[in-house]
């Protein structure tokens, strides 16, 4: 599976100069941890990306004031994508690598397709590891029913006699 299969692809946005608060209430609203921050010029182009996470350590454990500055101030510069035809391993190995729970995903072109969380592979993992569990255990009721007496001798009627075949 890649991850043009797994990304999500309805990413919120909001613009890197709109205010925390604005920010804060479209993730609460829409129940996400995460918004693409745009440019304030060109809406289309993605320039960061802003975690809930980011809010609570670089903004409140910091004692520092919602208003004091736009949303993009307390957002990760650094945007870490992928391509669609990446693997999963390819995605938790820049997931390691950056230190990130989300990534980015591109289309061919460099332009973004969706949005892949640490709970999306998760997920497929899951899908994947049950659908093994499955495998096992198909693998070993076979193997119980090949075990098993094909036939019952005392269950025979009447005498039984072997026969023996000479090449």
């Amino acid at each position: 599976m890649n991850l043009s299969e797994l990304c999500q692809r309805d990413i919120l946005s909001v613009s890197v100069e709109a205010s925390v608060q604005k920010a804060a209430e479209l993730m609460r609203v829409n129940h996400v941890g995460a918004l693409a921050l745009t440019d304030a010029e060109d809406p289309a182009r993605v320039v960061g990306v802003v975690t809930d996470r980011d809010l609570v350590v670089n903004l409140l454990a910091q004692g520092r004031s919602p208003s004091e500055h736009p949303i993009g101030a307390y957002s990760q510069a650094q945007l870490i994508g992928v391509p669609g035809s990446a693997t999963v391993h390819e995605a938790i190995a820049a997931m390691q690598k950056y230190g990130v729970r989300r990534i980015f995903v591109t289309e061919p072109n460099g332009r973004l397709m969706g949005l892949l969380s640490l709970d999306d592979v998760l997920s497929a993992l899951a899908d994947d590891l049950g659908g093994l569990a499955q495998a096992l255990r198909i693998g070993i009721d076979l193997e119980t029913t090949r075990t098993s007496p094909m036939f019952n001798p005392n269950e025979l009627a009447g005498d039984m006699y072997l026969a023996q075949h000479e090449p």
